[in-house]
């Protein structure tokens, strides 16, 4: 496996973002880039960003989440942010996306006491964690992300997302991010979403995620995440869905979770308004204070 690593001088100077790299090396070579802010010995709020974003998604909540006491751990997936990026298409699988986030929360981090968020691809390996581990986590927060088993065909929306990332020449994470919220983003900070990729061999992963979305039944994550599902069915502890309201692709996908796993009974779910599919870019602030007054509610 070649693997690609983004020179430290492309990361200087962003903007609200001067938080001090971790890094945890596994044992394939990969080096993993995470975020730990705030007391060490707080029980930690795992937050796992998606396509094709990185933990500088996180940026105006972490600081909310920090100064109401409670430690941050924002990991950077392996293909996005500082974390390396394998160059072929075929390294990534939707399996060792869970298994390399695996190693490092559980094997090398070993958090426990998970008060977990997740966003798009976020969601989709985070919860397959919370499925494998279930006793490390208090409670979960979700938005704007699913665990489809590929049981229901995508629209030709999610169709033709498919195809501009494989067949584009240019694939521009930053305007992709910019595109995906309803406040217009400033130059700089589309630029710092451009920043982990110096060209395009460094975006296999970011190209390969929308192919890995299970859209049929022989979808080789189909079994893996049908069993996950079989875990939050019987999970009890509290889960709060907090999707926005201005997402086209996720508008009403907190309907499979509310009702089917017991931890979303009797809450009250909040809509996050004004804020588009990156409700994190949108709407930061207003979610880690949804997340922090869930904590203390729960």
């Amino acid at each position: 496996m070649k693997i690609l690593r983004t020179a430290d001088e492309r990361f200087a100077a962003l903007p609200d973002f001067a938080f001090e790299p971790h890094y945890v090396e596994l044992p394939d070579g990969v080096r993993v880039h995470y975020l730990d802010e705030g007391p060490p010995d707080a029980p930690p709020v795992l937050l796992l960003h998606g396509e094709p974003s990185w933990s500088f998604l996180y940026r105006t909540m972490i600081p909310v989440l920090v100064s109401a006491g409670h430690r941050c751990v924002a990991p950077d997936l392996v293909g996005f942010g500082r974390s390396d990026k394998p160059s072929e298409p075929d390294d990534y699988t939707y399996a060792r996306h869970v298994a390399w986030m695996r190693e490092l929360v559980f094997d090398r981090l070993d958090l426990s006491d998970i008060t977990f968020f997740g966003q798009d691809w976020g969601g989709l390996i985070g919860l397959r964690l919370l499925a494998a581990q279930p006793d490390r986590y208090a409670r979960v927060v979700a938005g704007n992300t699913g665990l489809p088993t590929g049981d229901i065909p995508p629209g030709e929306a999610f169709r033709n997302w498919q195809r501009f990332s494989q067949e584009s020449p240019d694939f521009p994470v930053g305007t992709i991010v910019s595109g995906g919220c309803l406040t217009k983003l400033s130059d700089d900070v589309v630029a710092a979403y451009d920043a982990p990729f110096p060209d395009d061999s460094y975006k296999a992963g970011a190209r390969r995620f929308p192919l890995l979305v299970p859209t049929s039944p022989d979808d080789p994550a189909h079994a893996a995440n049908l069993a996950a599902w079989a875990v939050l069915r019987r999970f009890d502890r509290p889960f709060l869905c907090a999707f926005s309201d201005g997402d086209p692709i996720t508008r009403g996908g907190e309907r499979q979770f509310i009702g089917h796993v017991p931890g979303t009974a009797g809450r009250e779910h909040p809509a996050i308004e004004g804020a588009g599919h990156f409700l994190q870019e949108d709407k930061g602030p207003e979610l880690a204070r949804v997340i922090a007054a869930f904590i203390a509610a729960t």
